[in-house]
């Protein structure tokens, strides 16, 4: 049986180079998968892979609409 490393989401985002805020977004949107523990989210660090080749920032706005 092969060992999982599991990750809080500080560590998670500390790994990707992002803000724990954008951690918790992806799991909202389910993007990264993430198993509730207690108040805390548990996240497989294989997992990061799902997401790790994501767009950053926020998405341009069109400009004769002005809407994203």
């Amino acid at each position: 049986m092969a060992k999982q490393n599991l990750l809080t989401t500080k560590e998670a985002a500390e790994i990707l180079g992002v803000h724990q805020s954008r951690i918790y977004a992806l799991i909202d949107s389910q993007r990264l998968p993430a198993t509730r523990f207690g108040k805390s989210w548990i996240i497989q660090e294989t997992d990061l892979k799902l997401v790790a080749d994501r767009k950053t920032g926020r998405p341009k706005k069109d400009e004769k609409t002005g809407m994203k």
